[in-house]
């Protein structure tokens, strides 16, 4: 799967890896709807740092359809919120 983190770039990434990424997801959605913007920001970070260790970086030159897009690591509580669907960030 490719996945996008916004302002940085595109990483292909095992389908395998998405049972980690969930948990992560999960987290992050607890800690939007109770407001917690530490944990938010804490658990923002650890999501896209597990991105980038766990999948393979496509060519800066490389535009392929991203199957999942994610926030930038600056982007807000409200900018996240817009972007989740009923699942997170990560559908499934």
């Amino acid at each position: 799967m490719i996945v996008r983190i916004m302002g940085e770039g595109q990483w292909t990434l095992a389908d395998a890896h998405f049972a980690e990424l969930n948990k992560l997801d999960d987290d992050l959605l607890e800690e939007m709807e109770s407001g917690d913007e530490a944990g938010f920001r804490r658990t923002l970070s650890a999501l896209l740092d597990e991105v980038r260790r766990l999948g393979e970086p496509l060519p800066d030159d490389s535009l392929e359809p991203s199957e999942l897009i994610l926030p930038s690591p600056d982007a807000s509580l409200e900018e996240v919120r817009e972007m989740l669907s009923d699942d997170g960030l990560i559908p499934g």
